[in-house]
């Protein structure tokens, strides 16, 4: 489990890497979806660390796709956490909330060596499930902004005779 960071020293190199709190409009109103890593055996959002040259934004949207198949469109930028990695090493990264684009269906999830379990789950559910606090300041943050409205209920059925 991380740990939070101390000061980071001239010597020790900053790790930069973002990720997406990536939401839809569910049957029960706003979902975000969480992964679940089995090297860690933790539930956490997507992200991963900034390939050489690449900016945050596109770390952020390359990670999500990468981990969970989703090409989502960039929102505002929800916040970052700063913790030491499983190395020791200090660790910062930004998260922006994500959507799918108007139109696109979610594409079925394709386990991965990074990823073994995509869950759509609303707030409260995610609250329970994610590993790390600093993901629960998160999630809360990410909350308020911009909430999706539920999907309306299906209009009644008619019997046919």
């Amino acid at each position: 489990m991380p740990v939070p960071c101390a000061a980071v020293s001239e010597r020790e190199e900053l790790v930069r890497a973002a990720g997406g709190i990536v939401r839809r409009r569910g049957r029960y109103g706003t979902e975000v979806a969480l992964i679940h890593r089995p090297r860690y055996d933790d539930w956490t959002f997507p992200k991963g660390k900034l390939d050489p040259g690449e900016d945050d934004e596109a770390a952020a949207r390359r990670e999500v796709r990468e981990e969970t198949g989703l090409d989502c469109e960039l929102g505002g930028e929800v916040g970052e956490t700063r913790y030491r990695d499983s190395k020791g090493r200090p660790k910062r990264v930004r998260y922006w909330l994500m959507d799918l684009p108007a139109g696109h269906p979610d594409p079925d999830f394709v386990a991965n060596r990074e990823v073994d379990e995509l869950r759509w789950c609303t707030p409260d559910a995610a609250a329970e499930l994610l590993t790390y606090p600093h993901d629960l300041k998160l999630l809360r943050t990410a909350a308020e902004l911009l909430p999706v409205e539920p999907t309306p209920p299906p209009p009644p059925r008619t019997e046919r005779r």
